[in-house]
């Protein structure tokens, strides 16, 4: 029989412990460097002296008894980790549902900026207006839209009450061009109801001055109703 050399084996068990030395830098480091890679458990894994994680011959990653899938890391063992892109879909995905279903309760447009004074012909800039308007709720899920037009005092009741109805019309129309069902959306004319000048705008001329002051009083307002 082969005698095995007193020398040979000692030189065996100084090296063997020295594979796994490294375990105990683990415990105090916690990091991979080679890979920059955190380690949740540093006793999970052993680690050669340079703190890298050490692997069998088929480049596996040495696991120590401690190891539990919840310890894994990404460079060792990847389908066990939580991928960071999955997280962010996720995320993603709730901010598209929530974008989906959330929808502004009520916006006041000027007429002034939709009309000229005493038209109900929409101008350019409303209808960049109602176009941004259109775009904004396309995937929201609503009952109905209701446009409600309003006039300033300066006039005759009647013929304001008509001109407010006019220019929500106009709106409605707007909206059908842009793909909006027209039983969904319904419009009223208050005329020169519910002013939100009150009586700060004094005068009955049809001077400039009077005008510019019940500029507020001229709106279209546009309710997104049943919103979920």
């Amino acid at each position: 029989m082969k005698k095995i050399s007193t020398k040979n084996t000692l030189i065996g068990m100084i090296l063997i412990p020295a594979m796994f030395s490294g375990a105990v830098l683990a415990h105090e480091t916690g990091t991979d460097h080679t890979h920059n890679d955190t380690v949740k458990k540093p006793e999970a894994y052993g680690v050669d002296d340079r703190g890298v994680v050490a692997r069998n011959t088929t480049g596996l990653c040495w696991r120590t008894g401690y190891w539990t899938p919840a310890m894994a890391i990404h460079d060792c063992d990847p389908d066990l980790v939580k991928k960071p892109e999955a997280d962010d879909a996720a995320a993603a995905a709730a901010a598209a549902a929530t974008a989906a279903t959330t929808a502004p309760e009520k916006i006041t447009f000027s007429a002034d900026a939709l009309f000229d004074f005493d038209s109900a012909k929409l101008k350019s800039s409303g209808i960049q207006s109602l176009n941004e308007f259109a775009h904004g709720i396309q995937g929201v899920k609503y009952d109905l839209i209701i446009a409600v037009g309003y006039a300033d005092r300066i006039g005759s009741e009647d013929y304001n009450k008509k001109l407010s109805v006019r220019r929500a019309e106009s709106v409605k129309a707007h909206l059908v061009s842009r793909g909006i069902e027209p039983d969904r959306i319904f419009v009223d004319g208050k005329g020169e109801a519910n002013p939100v000048t009150g009586n700060s705008c004094v005068g009955d001329k049809k001077t400039q001055t009077l005008i510019d002051c019940l500029s507020p009083d001229r709106r279209v307002e546009i309710e997104v109703a049943g919103t979920r």
